[in-house]
């Protein structure tokens, strides 16, 4: 073994879990889907060079859950227009979309190794116009959340049952243009717009706390007028109550508390990783603590 190597890792297609799953083998599958999909997103940011590893890990259970779970949405199908939308506001985790796409079947598993290249189509920001499931180009952050906001708003002129979800960070939300999306989407009442936030407490350099403070949070999301819940992050089956949970008459706000580097012993609540890439060893480590 050459310890200058980035080991290989596969990753298989799972598609989506079919409707009707017993909740607890639902979870079981959901947590396997997610070791597969970190463990060959930490080749995929070794090779490149480049990526958000740290805030790939906190989001990855959610995107886990949404894509494989919740989400109606048929691989074999991408374009329908009934489809739910998901819109993954924090750019800059691209990979996590990257990489789940490819365990959902929307994205050929090869192309990942092309992550970041010259002319690749897997950019460091997601681009609706090269990747089939991308519904939205982000990355200058504060902007995925108004376009979800649009998404949600054409369902409902439309009379359409389909349904919009987003991911934004924490520290993202220090961009006033989410608080006035959210005043937009109280406005509508549009109880088919899910906003989730990865509340993992750090960004680049810092944590939120030391750049802009944002709590109280939730009384912020209330004020603004959602519904709003908390859950733990990293827990599938409080994340599928959160987002099967009936509509409200208004827009719901999921506040996912997440460990930036979950559940990795070297990366986790680690600032450093917000913008970090592994080397060929900490990438073996990581699929050892993925595997056990």
């Amino acid at each position: 073994m050459n310890p200058t190597v980035v080991p290989h890792v596969d990753l298989p297609v799972f598609g989506p879990i079919p409707r009707g799953t017993p909740r607890a083998d639902t979870v079981r599958k959901l947590a396997e889907i997610a070791r597969a999909i970190r463990a060959r997103d930490a080749e995929m940011i070794a090779v490149a060079g480049q990526g958000h590893i740290g805030g790939d890990y906190s989001s990855l259970d959610i995107l886990t859950t949404l894509y494989f779970a919740v989400l109606r949405l048929d691989p074999a199908n991408p374009r329908d227009p009934e489809r739910d939308r998901f819109v993954l506001s924090k750019g800059h985790a691209a990979g996590s979309l990257y990489t789940t796409l490819a365990a959902f079947g929307l994205l050929d598993p090869a192309s990942l190794e092309t992550f970041m290249r010259p002319l690749s189509k897997l950019n460091g920001h997601p681009d609706r116009n090269k990747v089939v499931g991308v519904e939205a180009n982000t990355g200058p952050l504060g902007h995925g959340l108004p376009i979800a906001v649009g998404f949600a708003l054409a369902a409902k002129l439309d009379g359409s049952h389909r349904r919009t979800f987003v991911l934004t960070g924490d520290g993202e939300l220090e961009e006033g243009s989410n608080w006035e999306a959210m005043m937009t989407a109280a406005h509508h009442r549009l109880e088919n717009l899910t906003i989730i936030t990865d509340v993992n407490g750090l960004q680049q350099g810092k944590s939120t706390r030391e750049t802009t403070a944002l709590a109280p949070l939730a009384d912020k999301g209330r004020a603004f007028g959602m519904d709003v819940v908390e859950v733990p992050g990293h827990d599938f089956d409080a994340l599928l109550g959160a987002f099967e949970a009936p509509p409200s008459g208004r827009p719901k706000l999921v506040l996912a508390r997440t460990v930036k580097g979950h559940p990795i012993s070297f990366m986790s609540d680690v600032v450093a990783w917000h913008h970090k890439v592994p080397s060929p060893d900490q990438v073996r480590q990581i699929v050892m603590e993925l595997s056990k």
